[in-house]
């Protein structure tokens, strides 16, 4: 994959609207890519920042993080990775630059059965902490 990458956070109402278009589903989604026919552009990426946000607040990590996960998501199918039929490939490739970028929980590993997000801790407070209420 050479060339620039367009990024656009939109709405989820926007992202169903592509979603129809494009795939024939009549719902939103997180990220959406499209690859370009032109060598100065390798492709778009589309991203929901409702869901990022959602996603983001479910998992326990900031936006920023999750919109960089959904980013890595969207380049590797520029790349030419599809998770939908490649055995684990993209998955895989995304794992380790997930590692590598110190970013949480792919997106793909999401998607699969089984998965469970990482507890959140909250700091227990204790009667000193909390205050009288005589």
């Amino acid at each position: 994959m050479r060339g620039e990458v367009n990024v656009r956070i939109t709405s989820s109402d926007e992202m169903r609207k592509l979603n129809r278009r494009f795939r024939r589903k009549n719902g939103p989604t997180d990220v959406l890519s499209f690859l370009s026919d032109t060598e100065r552009l390798a492709g778009d990426i589309a991203i929901s920042a409702e869901i990022a946000a959602a996603n983001a607040a479910e998992l326990g990590h900031s936006v920023e993080s999750e919109l960089k996960i959904l980013i890595l998501h969207g380049l590797l199918h520029l790349a030419g990775y599809d998770h939908e039929n490649d055995r684990g490939e993209m998955r895989a490739q995304e794992s380790e630059l997930r590692r590598r970028l110190k970013l949480p929980d792919a997106l793909i590993d999401r998607a699969h059965p089984g998965y469970a997000p990482p507890r959140r801790s909250r700091k227990r407070v204790g009667p000193a902490e909390r205050g009288s209420r005589r």
